[in-house]
């Protein structure tokens, strides 16, 4: 375990500082394209200005025999990079596989200064953040990376759900979690072959009736995911980073991404996985705060005042609690409009 007082210090010599605190930038869709995929690659410059994250992906959807193109790709896409308000990442292979060394080798040395972010996979605790940790400072003082890498870890084993909180809290480069539902869900045994989303077998059923058929008792489809997005919400506040939504495989179903979208946007994370771009919409809509909730929550910051005391506005009661709601609404509507003149307009807010 680091020592508090060693905890911001660099872990390696002529490693960059650590970050105090994990900066917000919108990023309410991540999306994922496979970089060994030529086509793909030659429409990144179309994609880039209409997502929050563009992140290369080396590892699953990339076969084995793919994995030396897509590393090669995604170092065409960054050279090519140009830094705005698009971040560039990158998921990884696992730490288990024969690629993950070559992965961070070669995107360290090649574009380094480019990436905002490395996600990686199946993280089942502090233990594994602490080798990608130390690995990065060696790297970033061998190249002479002048920002350190940010590192964004994947909750997809049972392992890794149980020691959530401490992979969080495991090292000043924790930018923060998504969940991975397909693995996670093989991982315990669940009996379910999607990719995200309910299952109609997951329910509850309203009592019976006497007298009445079984036909008549309502049922209700609940949410696979709830437990564990919840408690990731609540480990990456704990540790003053990021949650995320993880993938919605159902490309045809845009009802039931957007549902699960909101879910977690009301649950409070950030941004959710697009794996198409008909979901990059989805997640843009769903993670940007109504311009009528962001009117009200203006009102309400104002009508309070100094932010103490109670006022009744329109028969409903607003106190201190309502006021640090109302401002956590407003701050969001202010980093999005900062970087989408449409939502600027739509809020009217100054973002200074």
């Amino acid at each position: 375990m680091r020592s508090p007082r060693d905890f911001f210090a660099p872990l390696a010599l002529g490693a960059p500082q650590p970050l105090h605190e994990i900066p917000f930038r919108p990023s309410r869709m991540i999306h994922f394209f496979d970089p060994s995929n030529e086509r793909m690659r030659a429409k990144v410059p179309d994609i880039a200005p209409t997502v929050d994250v563009l992140l290369g992906n080396l590892e699953d959807a990339v076969s084995a025999d793919s994995k030396d193109a897509a590393r090669a790709g995604l170092i065409e896409v960054g050279k090519a990079w140009e830094r705005g308000h698009t971040q560039l990442w990158t998921r990884v292979n696992s730490l288990d596989s024969p690629w993950f060394l070559d992965d961070v080798w070669a995107l360290c040395h090649e574009i380094g200064d480019k990436l905002d972010v490395i996600m990686v996979p199946k993280v089942e605790g502090p233990e594994d953040i602490h080798y990608v940790d130390r690995l990065l400072a060696q790297l970033e003082a061998r190249v002479g990376i002048e920002q350190p890498l940010l590192v964004h870890a994947i909750l997809e084993t049972a392992r890794g759900v149980a020691n959530v909180e401490s992979i969080c809290l495991a090292s000043p480069r924790m930018q923060g979690l998504s969940l991975g539902p397909a693995d996670l869900a093989a991982d315990r045994r669940m009996k379910t072959t999607r990719v995200g989303g309910g299952h109609p077998g997951y329910l509850v059923r309203t009592d019976p009736v006497p007298g009445t058929d079984d036909d008549a008792r309502t049922a209700f489809q609940q949410d696979l995911w709830h437990y564990t997005l919840a408690r990731m919400v609540d480990a990456c506040g704990t540790a003053g980073i990021l949650p995320y939504y993880g993938p919605f495989g159902d490309i045809a179903d845009p009802v039931g991404c957007e549902d699960q979208f909101r879910n977690a946007y009301l649950l409070g994370c950030v941004g959710a996985w697009s794996l198409h771009p008909s979901q990059i919409a989805i997640a843009k809509r769903v993670f940007s705060p109504e311009p009528a909730e962001v009117a009200w929550a203006q009102r309400v910051v104002t009508e309070m005042g100094d932010g103490t005391g109670a006022v009744m506005i329109d028969g409903k009661m607003q106190d201190d609690a309502t006021v640090k709601q109302c401002r956590v609404v407003l701050q969001l509507a202010r980093d999005l409009s900062a970087a989408d003149p449409e939502l600027a307009a739509a809020y009217g807010l100054e973002t200074a």
